[in-house]
């Protein structure tokens, strides 16, 4: 279950490390802006239970991307109270893991974040040093993955209970929601990307003529008929190869939008199972077209898969709900002292909202930044946004002879347009 609550997600969700060290490679130096803190001095308590200013502060530091320098002191006293208050929700559904004995063994901890430092594809030592760079310890990454395993498995317990859906509650659904289960104009594709750029992310190719080199052999490999999907797990240069390089459904409309015109066109005229070279977003990509709806198509209930994607939204809505309020109950039965917050109360004028001369204000803070989601950002590359915290997911309702992409958005209750949108420039990192 990846829909909780977006507090709750960012301090559990089990992330890709390669987000992680794309976010944090490069921001070297300690986060010192505008308001330096003792690492040791107490940020909280959770029933007894201190959490520290450095974890406040490697969170802000996440957040900001190396920015830290360019936030005012009201800024970045509004980000270390947002990372705080996830740290302090992390532990409190921690210490209910620990009574409920959901707490991961050391040996599953460790093919935890073997697994992790794998599906990056980056060499140990870079791991090393933008773990390093980022202020991380083995032993820190180690703690934060023991806490997002045992959380989840906390989570698995508690929404175990759940009942499927009746076939009349499955029904008034799709009846209330006909103008969302429908099957867009478009295509399935699967692709195997060569990026021309030095990455450092345990790619072959360097610059323009190691990709063209690559590019030709994968060419070759295919026309001599090698499995597209094994190819594509051999030589992609990114995250789609873990899926065999599916990219899922893409509806005509989203192509559009990140596909040169050409592209298109030929995708929406060619033989299923052609294989086609573009250049996009400066890598290039080598697309096999699986297949192709030519209209918009209303799916029904009895349609291949769409009773059961209905019955797994619904269990799932039940499970964010159940899950969010099982967090509400625990957060109000925890002893929590916020020593940060009480600072800021008791000293309400020693804020400045002034930014640094010269400095542009950083992207805005992302919860799903979180410590304990930088450190299980040591998983499969991705980065993936949290619902809001008091929203259900709404049914993803994904037609008959679709594939989902590999990271789903987060819905509300009611559902969104059924067609994913899963083009190279919107989902698919290094």
């Amino acid at each position: 279950m990846q829909n909780i609550t977006k507090r709750f997600i960012a301090a559990t969700a089990l992330a890709g490390f390669a987000a992680f060290l794309g976010a944090c490679g490069g921001a070297g130096g300690p986060a010192n802006t505008g308001g330096a803190v003792d690492p040791n001095e107490t940020a909280a308590t959770v029933n007894g239970k201190t959490i520290k200013m450095e974890d406040v502060e490697r969170g802000v530091k996440q957040q900001a991307q190396g920015q830290e320098s360019k936030l005012s002191p009201l800024e970045l006293a509004g980000a270390r109270l947002q990372v705080l208050q996830t740290l302090v929700e992390q532990e409190v559904m921690f210490q209910k893991a620990e009574k409920e004995g959901t707490v991961p063994s050391d040996e599953e901890v460790t093919a935890e974040l073997n697994k992790q430092k794998t599906q990056s594809g980056k060499s140990a030592d870079q791991i090393d040093k933008e773990m390093k760079d980022a202020g991380f310890t083995e032993a820190a990454v180690r703690d934060s993955i023991k806490k997002s395993l045992a959380i989840q498995k906390l989570i698995d317990k508690i929404t175990g209970k759940i009942e499927a859906p009746k076939d009349a509650e499955i029904e008034a659904f799709y009846n209330g929601n006909k103008d969302a289960f429908v099957k867009k104009k478009g295509v399935k594709l699967a692709a195997i990307v060569v990026d021309p750029s030095n990455s450092g992310e345990g790619d072959t190719t360097v610059d323009e003529q190691s990709a063209v080199i690559k590019g030709n052999e994968i060419i070759k490999k295919l026309q001599a008929g090698q499995d597209f999907a094994q190819v594509a797990r051999e030589n992609s240069e990114d995250q789609s190869k873990f899926q065999g390089g599916d990219l899922g459904y893409i509806s005509e409309e989203d192509m559009k939008q990140t596909f040169p015109a050409q592209v298109v066109n030929t995708l929406m005229t060619a033989e299923i199972g052609k294989i086609i070279t573009a250049p996009m977003q400066g890598k290039y990509y080598i697309l096999k077209l699986q297949d192709r709806s030519e209209k918009d198509e209303q799916v029904t209930l009895d349609s291949p898969g769409i009773r059961q994607q209905v019955i797994d939204s619904l269990i799932n809505a039940r499970k964010q709900l159940l899950t969010a309020s099982y967090q509400a109950v625990a957060m109000n039965e925890a002893k929590i002292e916020n020593y940060l917050a009480k600072k800021v109360v008791d000293n309400p004028n020693e804020l400045s909202g002034a930014r640094p001369a010269g400095a542009s204000a950083p992207a805005a803070a992302n919860t799903s930044a979180s410590p304990a989601n930088m450190a299980n950002t040591l998983i499969d590359g991705s980065n993936k946004p949290a619902s809001n915290a008091n929203t259900a997911a709404k049914p993803a309702a994904t037609p008959a002879g679709t594939t989902k992409p590999v990271a789903t958005t987060p819905a509300a209750p009611r559902p969104a347009a059924t067609t994913p949108a899963a083009s190279p420039a919107a989902n698919r990192g290094k």
